[in-house]
C-alpha cells in the first residue's frame, strides 16, 4: 500500500465540511504564536519523555468532548439497574461481598440477546470502570474507585465477556454495510463499539499503572491479566492481533464506522502493558547482552538522554536580516571612527543591546542551533557591569556526554587500508595479525578495540549465516497517520478518521463550531500520539527479539513510504504544533463529571490553557523521529532518500524547539547524512556541525564530517535493500514456513497430555475394525503400568 503521495486531508464528507468552520484546522488550533525575536528567547521546554504521559491525561484523552453527554447517560443505566436489586444505599456504601454479587449480576446480564438491553448493561459497566463518579467529591476520589472497581470486574471475568462482545461487533456485517452506503457518518453510528473499547481501554490503562500501595491479589490479578493479554486465549488470538484487525478493516473501506482513536489507544495501551515500556527494554537488552557473553553497556542511554540540556534554537530569517543591517551600521560607523582603536570602550555599557550586537556581530549567519557548551564568539574588553550568579552561569561538562563506539566491520577496513597501503596485501576479516604494521598503527588498532562494540543484532545476524511471521502489519497506520498528518489537504479519497468525534448534528453556532473545531484538532493529535507510539514499541520489541524481524517491519514501511510520511508531518511550523492549545480543560474527564462546569465562551476557547507546550505533540514528534532513525540508522539507501527529499532544512527547522531529547534525535538525522550534503553545506553549517560533535555519539573512524566514507558511494544503493530482502526471506522461510519445512529436523512433542490430544486422522477400515483391534492389541494384553510409569 503506498500512502506517501500527496494527498491525505480532512477526512470528512463535502456535506459535513461544509458545515464544519472554515478555519477549524488554522484559526481554531490557538496556537501559542511567538515572534522572530521571541524564538531566540524561548526557555527551555520542561518536557520528561516517559512512555506515557500522566494518568489523568490519559483518561481524557480517550472521549472527545462530543461524546460529554454521554457520562449522564452512563450513570443512568447503572442506576436503574442498581436500584432494581438494591436499596436506597450508594455503591461507595456496600461491602465487598455486596460489590462483588452487583458485579456477578451485571456481567450475567449483558448475555441477553436483545442489543439494547445489552448496551444499557455495558453501559452501567462502563460507569463502574469511570469510578461511579456521582457519588464522589474530588478527581483523586474518582480515580481511586476507578481502581478498586476495576479490579473487581477483571476478578469476575468481565474482560473476556467483553472480547466476546467486540468480536461479535466486528463480525456485524449489517452495521458495516450501512456505514459503508451512509453519505455522512456520525458518533452515533459507533456508539456499541465506543462503549466496549472505552470499558476495554480503561482496564488496561488502570491495571497497568502499578501503584506500591495495591493489595497482594491485586498484583497477583494484574500479572496474571498482562500474562493473559498477550497470549491467544481471546478467540485463539492476543487482543492486539484482534485490534490490528481491526485496523486493517477500517483502513480498506469495509468499517468506516469504527471508532478508530479508541481502537488505536487500546492497541497501543496493550502492546505497552504485554511487551513492556522502555524501561523494561532496558532491562531486558542488559540481561540479553548477559545471556549472549557480551560486555554491559557503557550507559544508560535513557538517563544520558533525561541529563541534556537543549542547545539554543536558530536564528529566523527576520533575525538574520536585522543582523546584517545592524552589521552594515556598524561598518559604517567604524569608518568615521578611523583613529580610534577602541571602539569597544566608546560604547554605552548599560545599553540594552550592546550584548547582544556583540553577540549577533560574530554570528556567521547560519541559521542553524548554537551549540549549548560553545562560549560565545564575543572579542569583549571591559567586563559586564552587572555580573550573572554563579547558578546562572553555562556550565562546561568535562568531556562527551557519550562513549565512543566502534564496530567489527570498522576495525577490518581500517586494517584492510593500511595492510593495503604499507605491506601491499589483505587478510580479509583477521583482526588479529599486525606483523608488518608501523607502531602507531598498532596504537590505534588497540584504541579501536578499547571501544569495539558488539550489539545483539550483529550476533543474531551471525547465527542465521550459521543456520542458513509475525508478520504484524504497520502499513495500515500509516494510512491513518497521512490522514492525520496536520499539514494534510482535503482530499476527496482519503479516509474518514473522524467518525467517533463528529455529532449527528453539525454546529450552528460560532461558539460550537469553535468547540467542534478544537475537538477535531486534539481527536486528530491523539491519533498521532497513538500510532507513533505503537510504531516505536514495534519496532524496538522485534529489534530486541530478533533483528530480522525488526528489518522485517522496517522494510515494510519503507516500501510503504514511510520516511517521506513523516518529513511532511514535520513540514510545518513545528514550533507552533508543539505549542497548540487544542484542549478544553475543563471538559476533560475526570473534571467534568466532579465539577460544576463554567460557560464556555468564545473568549476563554480562544485563550486555552496556560502550558508552555502540549505533551502528546511534543511526544508524537519525538517519536517520530525515533522512528526515522531505526529505519535509517547504518542503510546508506534510505539515508539517500533523506538527502533526496531534501530534509535538512526540514530538520533544522525543527531544531527550533528547546527540548533536548528531540534535538539530538534530529541531529543524529542530520549527522548520518553531511557527508552526502558537499562541503558547502557543511562550510555553512558549522555551528550544526559542532552541535552534532557535542551532543550525537561518537563512531571511531566514521568520517562523517568530511564526506570521505567509501560507504557514500552511489551505486550499491539498490544491491543493499535487496540482499537484506533475501535475508529477511530466508530467515521467515527458515522460522515460519512450516510447508517448505525438513520434517526430520522438525522439534520432537514430549509433553504427553499435547501429544494425546492432537487430533489423528485415522483410516475408514481401522475405524470400522476398532473393536477387534481394541481386544486384540488392549484387552487380551497384560500390560505392567508400574514399569511404564517409570
Amino acid at each position: 500500500m503506498d500512502v506517501g503521495g500527496n494527498g491525505g486531508g480532512l477526512p470528512v464528507n463535502n456535506k459535513q465540511r461544509a458545515m464544519l468552520p472554515n478555519k477549524s484546522r488554522g484559526d481554531f488550533t490557538r496556537n501559542a504564536r511567538k515572534d522572530s525575536e521571541g524564538l531566540s528567547e524561548s526557555p527551555d521546554l520542561e518536557f520528561e519523555y516517559a512512555d506515557t504521559d500522566k494518568w489523568a491525561a490519559e483518561l481524557s484523552e480517550l472521549y472527545s468532548y462530543t461524546e460529554g453527554p454521554e457520562f449522564a447517560l452512563n450513570r443512568k443505566c447503572f442506576e436503574e439497574e442498581f436500584r432494581t436489586h438494591v436499596s436506597d444505599k450508594q455503591w461507595t456504601e456496600l461491602d465487598a461481598a455486596q460489590h462483588r454479587a452487583h458485579a456477578m449480576r451485571l456481567l450475567d446480564s449483558l448475555e441477553v440477546i436483545a442489543r439494547e438491553k445489552r448496551l444499557k448493561v455495558a453501559r452501567a459497566i462502563l460507569y463502574m470502570a469511570q469510578g461511579t463518579f456521582a457519588e464522589c467529591t474530588s478527581e483523586a476520589e474518582v480515580q481511586h474507585w476507578m481502581r478498586y472497581n476495576t479490579f473487581l470486574l477483571l476478578d469476575v471475568g468481565t474482560f473476556s465477556a467483553l472480547v466476546e462482545l467486540l468480536n461479535m461487533e466486528i463480525d456485524n456485517s449489517a452495521a458495516c454495510s450501512s456505514a459503508v452506503r451512509k453519505p455522512a457518518i456520525s458518533l452515533a453510528d459507533s456508539t456499541d463499539l465506543r462503549v466496549l473499547l472505552n470499558i476495554m481501554y480503561l482496564m488496561v490503562e488502570t491495571i497497568q499503572q502499578d501503584d506500591p500501595a495495591d493489595r497482594p491479589e491485586w498484583k497477583i490479578i494484574r500479572e496474571t491479566f498482562r500474562t493473559e493479554l498477550g497470549s491467544p486465549i481471546f478467540n485463539n488470538e492476543p487482543v492486539s492481533v484482534m485490534l490490528f484487525g481491526m485496523v486493517t478493516k477500517f483502513c480498506s473501506g469495509h468499517a468506516p464506522h469504527f471508532p478508530m482513536k479508541k481502537v488505536l489507544l487500546l492497541l497501543w495501551k496493550s502492546i505497552l502493558f504485554t511487551l513492556g515500556g522502555f524501561e523494561q527494554l532496558q532491562s531486558i537488552k542488559i540481561h540479553k547482552r548477559e545471556e549472549l557473553g557480551l560486555p554491559p553497556l557503557p550507559e544508560d542511554s535513557i538517563r544520558v538522554i533525561r541529563s541534556m540540556r537543549a542547545a539554543s534554537p536558530p536564528a529566523s530569517a527576520s533575525d538574520l536580516i536585522e543582523q546584517q543591517q545592524k552589521r552594515a551600521r556598524r561598518e559604517h560607523k567604524a569608518l568615521i571612527k578611523q583613529d580610534n582603536l577602541d571602539a569597544f570602550n566608546e560604547k554605552d555599557p548599560y545599553k540594552a543591546d550592546d550584548s547582544r550586537e556583540d553577540e549577533e556581530d560574530n554570528d556567521d549567519n547560519d541559521n542553524s542551533i548554537e551549540a549549548e557548551t560553545f562560549p560565545l564568539e564575543r572579542d569583549e574588553v571591559m567586563p559586564p557591569p552587572i555580573p550573572h550568579p554563579p547558578s546562572e552561569r553555562v556550565s562546561f561538562p568535562k568531556g562527551l556526554p557519550w562513549a565512543p563506539k566502534v564496530r567489527e566491520k570498522d576495525i577490518e577496513n581500517f586494517l584492510e587500508s593500511s595492510r593495503s597501503k604499507f605491506i601491499g596485501y589483505t587478510l580479509g576479516s583477521d583482526t588479529d595479525t599486525v606483523v608488518g604494521l608501523p607502531r602507531p598503527i598498532h596504537e590505534s588498532i588497540k584504541t579501536l578495540k578499547q571501544h569495539k562494540y558488539v550489539s545483539i543484532a550483529e550476533i543474531q545476524i551471525t547465527k542465521e549465516e550459521e543456520f542458513q511471521k509475525t508478520p504484524l502489519s504497520g502499513i495500515a497506520l500509516l494510512k491513518i497517520l497521512l490522514a492525520a498528518a496536520p499539514t494534510s489537504k482535503a482530499k476527496t479519497d482519503s479516509i474518514n478518521i473522524l467518525a467517533d468525534v463528529l455529532p449527528e448534528e453539525m454546529p450552528t453556532t460560532v461558539l460550537q463550531s469553535m468547540k467542534l473545531g478544537v475537538d477535531v484538532n486534539r481527536h486528530k493529535e491523539i491519533i498521532v500520539k497513538a500510532i507513533s507510539a505503537i510504531l516505536l514499541l514495534l519496532l524496538k520489541h522485534f529489534k530486541l527479539n530478533h533483528i530480522y524481524q525488526f528489518e522485517y517491519m522496517a522494510q515494510h514501511l519503507v516500501f510503504a513510504n514511510c520516511i517521506p510520511l513523516i518529513l511532511k508531518f514535520f513540514n510545518q511550523n513545528i514550533m507552533s504544533y508543539i505549542t497548540a492549545k487544542n484542549s478544553i480543560s475543563v471538559l476533560d474527564f475526570p473534571y467534568c463529571v466532579v465539577h460544576e462546569l463554567p460557560e464556555l465562551t468564545a473568549e476563554s476557547l480562544e485563550a486555552g490553557d496556560n502550558n508552555q507546550f502540549c505533551w502528546r505533540n511534543l511526544f508524537s514528534c519525538i517519536n517520530l523521529l525515533r522512528i526515522l532513525n531505526k529505519l535509517t540508522k547504518w542503510k546508506h539507501s534510505r539515508t539517500m532518500m533523506l538527502v533526496v527529499f531534501k530534509s535538512a532544512p526540514i530538520l533544522k527547522r525543527a531544531l527550533k524547539v528547546k527540548q533536548a531529547m528531540m534535538q539530538l534525535y534530529v541531529l543524529k538525522l542530520l549527522k548520518v547524512q553531511t557527508k552526502y550534503l558537499g562541503r558547502q553545506w557543511r562550510k555553512s553549517n558549522m555551528k550544526t556541525m559542532s552541535a552534532i560533535y557535542q551532543k550525537v555519539r561518537h563512531r571511531l573512524n566514521d568520517d562523517w564530517a568530511y564526506g570521505n566514507d567509501l560507504d557514500a558511494r552511489p551505486w550499491d544503493f539498490q544491491a543493499e535493500e535487496c540482499a537484506l530482502r533475501a535475508n529477511i526471506e530466508r530467515f521467515n522461510s527458515r522460522r515460519y514456513d512450516k510447508s517448505h519445512s525438513n520434517p526430520d529436523f522438525m522439534p520432537v512433542d514430549n509433553c504427553l497430555q499435547s501429544v494425546l490430544g492432537q487430533r489423528v486422522d485415522l483410516p475408514e477400515d481401522f475405524q470400522m475394525n476398532y473393536d477387534l483391534w481394541l481386544e486384540r492389541e488392549v484387552f487380551s494384553k497384560p500390560i505392567s503400568w508400574e514399569e511404564l510409569l517409570q
